[in-house]
């Protein structure tokens, strides 16, 4: 008896080695902004976008209000991107990532296509509306069901924040730029001025 444990016991062992490896983790659903992969994603796209929309409107750009914003936004979502990889960090997650997610690479190729000046200011306005209106629901939609407690507070706290933006965007005056002087008149010739004939 003691030769067949001997026997099976180093048969055993290796048939337990030979168990097939567990399987690989299911694929991570980036589309869902509720699971802290997904919202990673797009919120750091997201920002990407703001930041590097408003770097170009400071180039494109000669409107007051224009500016204004841009200089705002990209102060603004340089802190909170620092926020999200500081909060991302804590919970033991991988920062966002800094590429551009295609919906938003796409804005932003409109953007630069839009060329300088009003054309400009009119396209960065309705992105900059539509892209906060978007962003707000989707942090709302994270604070409120997100998996990350972490994640849930910077979402909550980037709320106001990105609402300041929004009214900003809406309240933008938009004009074509005065049309420029008239050249002036040219001096009339000397030693005519005053005659009659």
């Amino acid at each position: 008896m003691r030769k067949l444990a001997i026997l099976l016991g180093p048969a055993i062992a290796l048939a337990a080695c030979s168990t097939n490896p567990p399987p690989p983790p299911a694929p991570v659903d980036l589309n869902n902004v509720l699971l802290a992969p997904g919202f990673l994603a797009h919120a750091g796209s997201a920002n990407q976008y703001e930041i590097e929309a408003s770097q170009l409107a400071l180039q494109a750009s000669a409107n007051p209000g224009v500016r204004n914003l841009a200089n705002v936004i990209i102060a603004d979502h340089s802190a909170m991107g620092q926020q999200v990889a500081a909060a991302a960090s804590a919970a033991g997650l991988p920062p966002p990532p800094s590429t551009l997610l295609p919906a938003d690479q796409a804005m932003l190729d409109q953007l630069r296509a839009s060329g300088t000046g009003l054309s400009f200011d009119q396209v960065y306005q309705q992105q900059q509306i539509a892209a906060h209106q978007q962003a707000i629901g989707m942090m709302q939609g994270y604070a409120g069901q997100g998996d990350v407690p972490a994640l849930r507070t910077v979402a909550s706290g980037a709320i106001p924040v990105m609402q300041k933006h929004l009214a900003m965007a809406q309240a933008l005056v938009l004009t074509a730029p005065p049309p420029p002087p008239p050249p002036p008149m040219p001096a009339p010739a000397p030693g005519h001025a005053g005659e009659r004939g």
